[in-house]
């Protein structure tokens, strides 16, 4: 997800000079080729996710479409004053993003979990929630930020997610996609559990059961009608 992640923010920040990206001094694996290519669209903040924080609010309210990028929990619980303060209360255009989901991270430690953050971000005003469920959804969502006005939250994967849609779906914020259609008993995926959630429906289709799957890709605002039209059994799956 993360590389897909990259790749779609440089294509497009490539017609748009308004959209910058910000890291917290890593990812350079993936980063340095929009580093190269788009310097003075780039900005290594240094292992300051605070500073960092503060710097997107402030290019974003002089214009700027600000993307900021780290691990896990750092863009968020390390610098949530500033995320709440600087970012929600402006209803500034950044958008945080957080690259290892859950315990994607699980070797380094609890530093590393992100294992809180959907509940924390879904508390703070004007904040939009979204977890992609591969890397298609993954490109969807970052061309739908760009075009969306206030702050997000965008969770990621860690890497090497499969791709779950063989057609490219259409992705709305805030309409979860219909990956499956069943009427037995209801899945709905957040996030990198998309994979292994259409492969639990295929296994219950082998019993005989006829399983929808959704991939609920906004957390907030929450697709209510989905949930709603549902009658069957609803299971739902998280990266936690």
């Amino acid at each position: 997800m993360r590389t897909a992640f990259v790749e779609s923010l440089f294509e497009l920040a490539e017609q748009d000079s308004r959209i910058v990206l910000l890291v917290g001094d890593l990812g350079f694996g993936v980063v340095t080729p929009f580093m190269e290519r788009l310097p003075r669209q780039f900005v290594n903040a240094g292992v300051a996710e605070q500073n960092m924080t503060g710097m997107a609010a402030g290019m974003a309210l002089s214009g700027k479409i600000v993307f900021t990028y780290s691990i896990a929990n750092f863009p968020v619980l390390r610098c949530l004053e500033q995320v709440r303060n600087d970012v929600c209360y402006h209803c500034a255009n950044v958008r945080i993003t957080a690259v290892g989901g859950g315990m994607a991270y699980g070797s380094l430690g609890p530093s590393h979990h992100a294992t809180e953050d959907i509940a924390v971000m879904r508390t703070l005003p004007n904040m939009l929630v979204v977890a992609p469920g591969d890397p298609v959804e993954t490109r969807l969502a970052v061309r739908a930020l760009v075009g969306y006005n206030g702050p997000a939250y965008l969770r990621l994967g860690r890497d090497k997610e499969p791709i779950v849609h063989k057609q490219v779906p259409a992705f709305i914020l805030g309409k979860a996609i219909t990956v499956r259609d069943g009427r037995d008993i209801t899945l709905i995926s957040t996030g990198s559990m998309l994979h292994n959630a259409v492969t639990a429906a295929a296994i219950l289709a082998e019993q005989g059961l006829q399983v929808r799957v959704l991939s609920m890709h906004t957390i907030k605002p929450l697709d209510k009608e989905n949930l709603i039209l549902t009658d069957s059994v609803v299971l739902v799956s998280n990266t936690n």
